[in-house]
């Protein structure tokens, strides 16, 4: 049931159309997903339907078991609501692409917009996904190894503490904590929780974080705000906020009136009776031109990452395509990052001031004279495609992902490390042996539900 402020909210929001509003927040959510262009570049998902404002962006009949799709743990996709995929529009239409950029997502767990903004970004722009809470952490960069670009950092920090960079980022995507409103159909936890004190405190909280990516966005620059929640404390009154208190200017987007999207006096709005698609506000912002602050100089070393030596480069590029253009570096703990060499002062200039990062493609441990890959490379799309590999059909590859025992398919390779491919795509490791394989899929990443 929801509750009452909630219903005196969305009448005044809504008038005459709240009952069709509440209507469908009885119904089934849709189903969506944005495929990875970088590994299925091409082809429609079957029976699928698209998105209308992103390319990638498809709606699927029902909602299949994701987790016992191996496409799903090789980054093929990213199950994300259709509503929030609108950042790919409202971007498109702001920000030129062909040019290289930093581009700050700053609260950016479990990863769809970090994901999305991947696949609009080219190989000579730097992504910094941020995530404040550290327990996010993880799925972040889960969600991100899957995707397979090398141009990443994963960062844990509070807005605030990006602002020794200076005004150094092109794009600052804020996809802001809410109230949640947005959600109330798909998830009932949302509607338990909502109250209107929890409005007041997500507004505040909002604006905080707001402030700090002003602080670090470029003269020029275009702020992405973002809530999944309907009322207008947390969407035009802090999109009102943003232009009193800085210099910034609202931008209007072109968007088509067949889409159902409502264009308000400070943004744009999605609701599940006009659209398919999930409660979303946006707005979108250019700061004006002005004398830019100084942005921090990148220092000359990292402070805890040593070049990998020159004798281990050879067999360190062995694994990569031949165009991957990458420089190597050796943690404490031994592990070696790829970082692309044309982001490496970017990287740099990150480490200096941020305590909790990890940057790049991490691709393995050297053990001895052994070399052990990562299982970020497997996914990777650097890693060369001229390394062996085996196909697995579907039941070979649940059980692989399960790290369940199954009979590899004649002709596999003998020996040495192997790539576990379905359908073309990297799923992880495993070695062959004379008697025997064993499966390097991290345990963490296993399949533990039942294969129907």
């Amino acid at each position: 049931m929801l509750p009452a402020p909630f219903i005196t909210q969305m009448e005044t929001i809504l008038g005459d159309a709240y009952p069709d509003f509440a209507a469908a927040l009885q119904e089934q959510p849709p189903v969506s997903i944005r495929t990875n262009p970088f590994k299925i570049p091409t082809g429609q998902p079957t029976a699928s339907s698209p998105v209308p404002w992103c390319p990638d962006g498809w709606y699927l009949p029902e909602r299949p078991v994701f987790t016992l799709d191996p496409l799903f743990h090789a980054g093929a996709y990213y199950v994300q609501e259709a509503s929030s995929m609108f950042l790919h529009e409202a971007l498109r239409q702001s920000v030129d692409f062909s040019q290289p950029l930093r581009v700050l997502d700053l609260c950016a767990a479990p990863g769809g917009k970090s994901t999305l903004l991947a696949s609009m970004l080219g190989p000579d722009s730097l992504l910094v996904a941020n995530e404040f809470v550290r327990q996010r952490i993880g799925v972040l960069r889960e969600n991100l190894e899957k995707w397979g670009v090398p141009n990443i950092a994963v960062t844990s920090a509070g807005a605030e503490d990006f602002a020794p960079l200076g005004p150094w980022f092109d794009v600052v995507v804020a996809d802001a904590p809410c109230s949640g409103e947005g959600l109330f159909r798909k998830d009932p936890d949302a509607v338990r929780e909502w109250s209107p004190g929890h409005v007041d405190a997500c507004a505040l909280r909002q604006r905080t974080i707001l402030a700090g990516a002003v602080e670090v966005l470029k003269p020029g620059g275009v702020l992405a705000y973002s809530t999944c929640t309907y009322n207008r404390k947390e969407n035009e009154e802090n999109a009102a906020w943003l232009t009193r208190m800085y210099d910034l200017e609202p931008l209007r987007l072109s968007v088509p009136t067949t889409w159902g999207i409502a264009e308000t006096d400070g943004g744009y709005r999605f609701f599940p009776h006009r659209l398919r698609g999930e409660g979303f506000f946006i707005s979108v912002f250019r700061k004006k031109e002005a004398p830019a602050g100084r942005s921090k100089n990148a220092p000359p070393a990292f402070r805890s990452l040593t070049p990998a030596a020159k004798t281990l480069l050879p067999e360190l590029r062995a694994w990569l395509r031949a165009e991957a253009d990458m420089r190597f570096f050796q943690t404490p703990a031994g592990d070696v990052l790829g970082l692309p060499a044309s982001l490496e002062t970017g990287y740099l200039a990150l480490d200096a001031v941020l305590k909790n990062k990890w940057f790049g493609t991490r691709i393995g441990q050297f053990k001895g004279r052994d070399f052990v890959p990562d299982h970020a490379l497997a996914l990777s799309n650097e890693v060369s495609a001229d390394l062996p590999g085996v196909g697995l059909n579907l039941k070979q590859a649940l059980l692989y992902l399960k790290k369940e025992n199954f009979d590899l398919p004649p002709g596999a390779p003998a020996k040495g490390w192997v790539l576990a491919r379905h359908q073309g795509l990297n799923l992880g490791w495993l070695k062959a042996l004379p008697a025997r394989w064993n499966n390097y899929l991290p345990q963490e990443r296993r399949i533990r539900m039942e294969i129907r």
